[in-house]
C-alpha cells in the first residue's frame, strides 16, 4: 500500500501535539508553583514558587496550607482556622452590605526549611503567631454585620523560607499582592519572626512598597532604621540586656557572669543582628565587673566542664536552635552538679514552646528564662480581670476560651501544658489589633456613618500615620499590656513590660512557668522601673 501523506503520518502528529501541549504544561507548571508546591488551579490568591526545596509565596485559601511535614499537623489546622474565617469574613461583609470596612494583613514567616526529630513540632512558634492572628481575625467575624465601624479581615500566610532566606521574593510577591485591585486592601504585614540581615532587606523592600510592617517579637536594636513604616512590640534588646544586669545584680548578687552565644545553623554573627546586638549591649549592662571575659561561642559538642558548680550567672545569649545540644553538653559535662544559674535569652521560648526538644532536657538544671508576654500568661490574664476588671485582658481570655477557634481551646484549667497560652499568640493578636484600631478610627474619619466600603478610602502608609496619632493620644493596650512609641517616630517601644520566668524542671510542660522579675510598664505612666514579681504569676 501507498505510504500515507508526510502531513497524516501518526509519528507527525503525536509531535504536533506534544509540541502544542509543552508550552501549557510548562505554564500550569509555573501556575501551580511547580512540584514541589502543587495546588489546586485557579484558586483564590495563591501564589507559591518553588526555591531550594522549600514553597515560598502565599496563600489565603485551603487549596494550599504550607508544610506538609509530618508533626506539623497544628501549624497546617490553623491555617485551615484562618481560611475558613477568611469565607465567614467575605459573607459577613456582603451580608453588611459591603458597608463594614474590608482589609486584607499579611503574616510573613518562616514556614519551611528547618531540620526537624520525628513527628517534633518545630514550627511552634510560628503557630503561636497565626494563633494570634486567628484570636483578631475571629472577634471582627463576632461583630454583627450591622455594626459597620468594626473592621473585618482577610489574613493572607506567607511564607519566605528558613531564616527568611527568600524574604526577596517572598516580598516581591507580596508587594504585587498589595497593588492588585482588591474589596480587602492590604493594610500591613505582620510577622518577620528574627531579626537578620535578611529581616533587615526584607523591611528595606516592604518601606520601598509603602507597606508597615509590625514585628511581633523582633528586638534586634535598629531595625526600625530599615523602614519608616517599621512598628515593634516587643521590648528592644537594650532593654533586655538592662534587665539581665539587674537581675544579676539586685536579685541573684553574684559576682559575675559568663555569656554563651550562638548564631543558628547555616549563618553567621555578623548576619544575626539579635545576637549581635544582644552581646553589645551585654557588655554594656553587664560592664568590666560583673561580664566574666568575653562572650564565648558554642558549638556542638563543646565541653563545659568549665562550668559545673558555678557560682555566677551562667547566660545563653544565643538562637534557640542550639539550646538543645547546650543543655546536653551541660549534662555530659556536670551531671549532677550543673551552674547554680542558669539563665537564658527570650529566642529560648521557641525551645520552650517545642515539646520534643524539652523532653530530654536534664532534669537537673532549673531555668530561668525571658518573656516578652508574660502578661498574657492565662494567670495573668485572669489575675488583671479579677482584680482590675482589665477589658482588654477580659475579651482576649473570652476568645482563647472559646470552642473551635484554637485548638485546643486555651486557659480552661485542664493544667495541661496544651491548655497555656503561648508566649507569641498575645504579641500577635496585639500587633493585628493595633492595626485594626488604626482602621477602624481612619474609616471613622473618611466616610459617612453607613455609607458603603470604599477600598480606596485608606491606603497602608495611611494605617502607619493613624498608629502614630492613636500612639500620642491613646496608646494602644491589649493582651500584652501598653505598646508605646516616643515622639521621635521610632519603631521600638518604650518602657514595654519584659519578664523572667522560671521553671525548676524544663522537661515538666505541665508546671507553667513562675514570673520572678519584670521591668517595664503595664500602661503608660506606670513605674517602669525592674522589681521582682509580687504573686509570682504562673
Amino acid at each position: 500500500a501507498q505510504a500515507p501523506p508526510w502531513f497524516a503520518r501518526r509519528t507527525l502528529a503525536v509531535g504536533v501535539c506534544l509540541a502544542l501541549l509543552a508550552p501549557g504544561a510548562v505554564w500550569v507548571g509555573r501556575w501551580l508553583g511547580g512540584p514541589d508546591c502543587l495546588h489546586v488551579p485557579f484558586s483564590r490568591q495563591v501564589s507559591v514558587r518553588a526555591m531550594g526545596g522549600e514553597c515560598v509565596g502565599h496563600s489565603d485559601d485551603s487549596s494550599f496550607k504550607f508544610n506538609d511535614q509530618p508533626g506539623q499537623e497544628n501549624l497546617r489546622r490553623v491555617q485551615e482556622r484562618i481560611f475558613e474565617q477568611n469565607r465567614e469574613a467575605r459573607d459577613i461583609w456582603e451580608r453588611s452590605g459591603r458597608r463594614r470596612p474590608y482589609v486584607t494583613l499579611v503574616y510573613l514567616g518562616t514556614l519551611t526549611g528547618r531540620s526537624t526529630k520525628q513527628n517534633e513540632e518545630a514550627y511552634a512558634a510560628e503557630r503561636e503567631e497565626l494563633e494570634g492572628l486567628a484570636v483578631a481575625q475571629y472577634q471582627g467575624v463576632q461583630e454583627p454585620p450591622s455594626n459597620y465601624g468594626a473592621p473585618l479581615v482577610r489574613v493572607v500566610v506567607a511564607n519566605a523560607g528558613f531564616q527568611m532566606r527568600y524574604a526577596d521574593t517572598a516580598v516581591g510577591m507580596i508587594a504585587d499582592l498589595a497593588r492588585e485591585e482588591s474589596d480587602a486592601p492590604v493594610a500591613g504585614v505582620i510577622g518577620l519572626v528574627e531579626s537578620r540581615r535578611s529581616t533587615a532587606e526584607a523591611l528595606k523592600r516592604l518601606n520601598r512598597a509603602g507597606l508597615p510592617a509590625i514585628a511581633p517579637t523582633l528586638s534586634g536594636d535598629g531595625m526600625d532604621r530599615h523602614s519608616k513604616l517599621y512598628l515593634q512590640m516587643a521590648a528592644p534588646n537594650r532593654d533586655q540586656a538592662e534587665m539581665i544586669a539587674a537581675y544579676a545584680r539586685g536579685v541573684l548578687r553574684v559576682r559575675d557572669v559568663r555569656v554563651y552565644y550562638t548564631h543558628g545553623e547555616r549563618s553567621s554573627l555578623k548576619e544575626d543582628y539579635y545576637v549581635s546586638t544582644l552581646l553589645d549591649d551585654l557588655r554594656a549592662g553587664l560592664g568590666g565587673e560583673l561580664l566574666d571575659g568575653e562572650p564565648s561561642f558554642f558549638g556542638s559538642g563543646d565541653d563545659l566542664s568549665r562550668e559545673c558548680g558555678y557560682p555566677g550567672m551562667l547566660f545563653f545569649a544565643g538562637r534557640w536552635s542550639e539550646f538543645n545540644g547546650f543543655l546536653q553538653a551541660l549534662r555530659t559535662s556536670c551531671g549532677n552538679n550543673p551552674p547554680r544559674h542558669l539563665v537564658a535569652d527570650d529566642s529560648v521560648n521557641r525551645y520552650m514552646a517545642n515539646p520534643e526538644l524539652r523532653k530530654g532536657a536534664p532534669g537537673t538544671v532549673p531555668l530561668t528564662y525571658v518573656s516578652k508576654a508574660a502578661l498574657s500568661t492565662c494567670e495573668a490574664l485572669e489575675t488583671r480581670v479579677r482584680r482590675q476588671r482589665d477589658e482588654a485582658a477580659d475579651r482576649f481570655l473570652r476568645s482563647v476560651r472559646e470552642e473551635g477557634l484554637l485548638s485546643p481551646p486555651r486557659c480552661l484549667g485542664r493544667g495541661d501544658a496544651d491548655d497555656r497560652v503561648g508566649e507569641r499568640v498575645g504579641l500577635a493578636y496585639d500587633s493585628a489589633g493595633m492595626l485594626l484600631r488604626a482602621v477602624e478610627t481612619l474609616v471613622a474619619r473618611v466616610r459617612a456613618p453607613g455609607q458603603p466600603w470604599d477600598p480606596h478610602a485608606i491606603n497602608p502608609a495611611a494605617v502607619h500615620a493613624e498608629v502614630l496619632h492613636q500612639n500620642y493620644v491613646n496608646p494602644y493596650y491589649g493582651a500584652t499590656g501598653s505598646t508605646v512609641y516616643g515622639t521621635t517616630g521610632r519603631g521600638e517601644p518604650t518602657d514595654k513590660r519584659i519578664s523572667l520566668l522560671r521553671v525548676e524542671k524544663i522537661s515538666d510542660r505541665t508546671t507553667p512557668p513562675v514570673e520572678v522579675f519584670h521591668c517595664g510598664a503595664v500602661r503608660k505612666g506606670d513605674d517602669p522601673a525592674c522589681a521582682r514579681a509580687r504573686d509570682g504569676h504562673r
